[in-house]
């Protein structure tokens, strides 16, 4: 794990975490791993408080006001519709404490949103990891060399900065006005991926593959390794090719046995073409009638069928860290 240099390494600090989801209890653990001490959590589901008993053993589960009487570092992790109010709320019952570091997790926000707590003369830190989590100790080693999305006040950089290293993390900032497309950006590639391995799955499972997921892993570890290298060079497959007739098949097998997928297909294999014609990849010549393909396919899918709007024509939009 990688260690901050000592003048820049915060003192140890007593932790603790408001809303015992999957994101704050694995932070924590790595905070305890590096001296930081957790002194209590808060928790309301019984999924929460199991999850607190299992990564925070010891650590007491009270109500989130007394999280912020007992700690100099308070990590809230709560999902991201919820994180104003619970700001304002703790703010207004004059739960906050001067001088606290008060740091939220969530992608879209950046420091901003702290602001009633601010007021109140805590320490406002925005770190994002951008990472999905499971809930588990797992987590706590998938942080190792994971990038955070990092927005504090100029004062505060380098201690955000600090507090991410000694968590194993690498510190990307990101400027407050820039948070909404940095999140925007990560739910496109890590929250529509699993719906697009999960609709990959169900339908190798339809077409009689026994074991989707190992037929996948080998490919999908070289695609995405090969996007991360080369970006749009990487792109293959019948849509790049210009092959309208492969693409007309797909389509008309997704109609047929899986509906609810047709709408997505059509949408990225039409991304997908307009990214290879701009990089030369798609020859001009063989583009009219792919386009062709999946303008009739699009047009279809708004049809009888009514698959471009039937049950699973969309993915989950969550954050890479949503499920805090």
């Amino acid at each position: 794990m990688n260690t901050a240099p000592q003048a820049e390494r915060p003192a140890r600090l007593a932790v603790g975490v408001v809303g015992a989801g999957r994101v704050g209890p694995a932070l924590a653990r790595a905070l305890q791993q590096t001296g930081h001490r957790p002194v209590a959590v808060s928790g309301v589901s019984d999924a929460s408080r199991r999850r607190a008993a299992r990564m925070l053993p010891d650590v007491p589960v009270v109500p989130p006001a007394q999280v912020l009487e007992v700690a100099d570092l308070v990590l809230l992790t709560v999902p991201d519709d919820a994180l104003p109010s619970l700001v304002e709320g703790l703010a207004e019952t004059g739960a906050v404490r001067p001088g606290q570091l008060l740091v939220h997790t969530s992608g879209r926000y950046g420091v901003s949103v702290l602001d009633p707590a601010r007021r109140a003369g805590a320490l406002p830190l925005a770190l994002h990891p951008a990472m999905t989590f499971t809930g588990t100790e797992v987590d706590v080693q998938r942080l190792a060399g994971c990038s955070f999305g990092v927005t504090a006040p100029d004062e505060l950089r380098l201690a955000a900065e600090a507090l991410v290293i000694e968590m194993g993390g690498e510190p990307e900032w990101i400027a407050e006005a820039n948070r909404p497309l940095y999140h925007a950006a990560l739910a496109l590639g890590a929250n529509h991926l699993v719906t697009l391995v999960a609709q990959s799955m169900e339908l190798l499972a339809k077409a009689g593959v026994e074991h989707p997921n190992r037929m996948l892993g080998p490919l999908l570890g070289a695609a995405l390794d090969n996007a991360l290298r080369s970006g749009d060079a990487a792109l293959t497959g019948p849509v790049a090719r210009g092959d309208a007739g492969t693409v007309a098949a797909h389509v008309s097998e997704l109609r047929k046995h899986a509906p609810g997928t047709v709408a997505g297909y059509l949408a990225m294999a039409r991304t997908t073409a307009d990214r290879a014609l701009a990089h030369g990849l798609l020859k001009p010549e063989l583009a009219e009638d792919l386009l062709g393909v999946l303008a009739d396919g699009a047009n279809g899918a708004n049809g009888a069928n009514g698959s471009g709007s039937g049950p699973g024509s969309t993915g989950p939009t969550g954050s890479a860290g949503g499920d805090r």
